[in-house]
């Protein structure tokens, strides 16, 4: 009665609880490949590394124009305006009056940088005029030619920096991306074998569960014989029971992890999924200054620490031209005239001629000029010893990245040759235990190491494939190809087809 019982509870909760069975319908049986393309595709992630390049992007593009000529237009038109003013007498003595004007005016101006000496020059052509509603009187002014320049002497440049780092932001964007992008692979990777340690996990007991209950069976037979006594046979019952506990258990975890995989690649829930354990391994060797000089190629830290370097040249030099003479230069010659009729100012107009120096000194600052400089200075020897270690760090993590894939193909060949003879091992314990020729005892033992060996083995997997795509996200270098990883980004093509 007690064996019926027992039955049945296992059959119930079979036919209830599972995850995925081996009659389960599979919409997707899925490879470690097709993980990750579907991650780098359609993933939330990926959505938002590619808008963020695309941010970048429009930073550079607005970046190149600034330093392009400008042509503005600007004016009022019109510009109406009744007031009451002070207006001065002939005499000099002052009398309010009521004053209503209609006024236009127009400037085209075009403008260009020139960073490298951080100049500013413009040529412009403006023309005004007013109408007075009082008296009904109309008068013309305007400047048909105008040149100028504005010229910091001894000042801070920002054009002149500002030209060294943008490019180099922009560069970093771009390998960041891809970066970005291998680190998809690699979160992705990391899933895949959480659903797949777990779903190996999951067909162990399953297995485990069905040879406990063969035997319940056979150990039912061989009680009824007299060959077994009672405190093995209740041993076997309680294997049966524990290993229905380890499916349980197994297909909650399961549940958990095919969760967290859908979300993060972005398959719908809905979907049920299958992993194939990924075999396709080749295994071969990377010379670790190859790996070096490629992730110095590659890797946006090259361009961020050089960038560094020049922040702290920039700081420093801004420092020392704030804390002494500033001088601005302005210049311009143009033409003027007034008339009466609109077609008058551009007739023998009047010369103009502007120079001005600006200057500013400091004299008595208790020696806040020479502490800011101070200051500048020692943030710009830190930022070296800081660029420097981080490089040396750097340096060290490909290298010991590349020691470390190294090793572990070793360890996949170990592992792989383990899960084989330990499945070998069960299997014959197995059959002689249900011949007669093995206790429970001993069964359980080569039970254990059969699951201990294909764990390892699916770990071995798992670590080989991490150490590839942390190399790979380290380098920025397919070694099985032996070509620089690209990505393009769909999002900014779009855009870029629309603009």
């Amino acid at each position: 009665m007690k064996y019926i019982y027992l039955l049945f509870l296992v059959g119930f909760i079979f036919s209830v609880s599972p995850v995925h069975c081996q009659n389960d319908a599979v919409d997707y049986r899925l490879s470690l490949e097709d993980v990750i393309d579907m991650a780098i595709s359609q993933s939330p992630t990926a959505k938002y590394v590619q808008n963020q390049n695309v941010n970048y992007y429009w930073r550079y593009r607005n970046y190149k124009t600034r330093f392009r000529p400008q042509l503005t237009l600007a004016g009022d038109i019109p510009n109406y305006s009744q007031t009451t003013q002070a207006i001065t007498q002939p005499d000099g003595s002052i009398e309010f009056k009521q004053v209503s004007n209609l006024a236009a005016s127009a400037n085209l101006s075009l403008s260009q940088s020139i960073p490298q000496l951080g100049t500013s020059i413009y040529a412009s052509t403006t023309a005004h005029g007013i109408k007075n509603l009082n008296k009904n009187e109309i008068g013309y002014s305007g400047s048909p030619f105008v040149i100028g320049f504005t010229q910091p002497l001894f000042s801070y440049n920002w054009m002149k920096w500002y030209r060294k780092t943008e490019p180099m932001i922009y560069d970093e964007a771009q390998k960041r991306f891809v970066e970005q992008i291998e680190e998809i692979a690699l979160n992705s990777t990391y899933r895949f074998f959480n659903y797949l340690t777990v779903q190996t996990d999951y067909h162990l007991a399953q297995s485990n569960l069905t040879n406990s209950l063969d035997n319940l069976r056979i150990s039912q037979t061989k009680k009824e014989l007299g060959q077994i006594s009672d405190n093995d046979y209740s041993r076997i019952e309680l294997s049966v029971l524990n290993a229905q506990k380890a499916l349980n258990q197994a297909q909650m975890d399961l549940k958990n992890a095919d969760f967290e995989l859908k979300k993060y690649v972005g398959i719908d829930q809905a979907r049920n999924i299958d992993l194939e354990i990924p075999l396709n391994i080749s295994l071969f060797i990377i010379n670790p200054n190859l790996a070096l000089a490629k992730a110095k190629e590659n890797r946006r830290e090259t361009s961020y620490f050089q960038r560094q370097l020049i922040n702290a040249d920039r700081a420093l030099a801004e420092a020392k031209s704030s804390t002494g003479l500033n001088t601005t230069l302005r210049g311009s010659f143009g033409l003027s005239n007034s008339a009466e009729e609109f077609l008058d100012i551009y007739s023998q107009p009047e010369k103009d001629r502007m120079l001005r120096i600006s200057l500013s000194v400091p004299i008595l600052d208790w020696g806040r000029s020479a502490s800011t400089v101070k200051l500048a200075e020692s943030e710009r020897e830190l930022t070296i010893y800081n660029v420097n270690r981080d490089m040396e760090e750097f340096d060290r993590e490909v290298i010991v990245q590349v020691e470390q894939f190294s090793l572990l193909q070793d360890q996949l060949k170990t592992a792989d040759e383990a899960d084989k003879v330990a499945e070998n091992g069960y299997q014959i314990a197995l059959r002689k235990f249900q011949n007669g020729e093995l206790s429970i005892t001993d069964l359980n033992i080569a039970l254990q190491e059969r699951e201990q060996a294909k764990r390892d083995y699916i770990r071995s997997i798992r670590n080989y494939w991490v150490a590839f795509f942390r190399l790979r996200m380290l380098t920025l270098y397919d070694f099985e190809r032996d070509q620089n990883i690209t990505y393009g980004n769909p999002m900014l093509e779009n855009k870029l087809n629309r603009f």
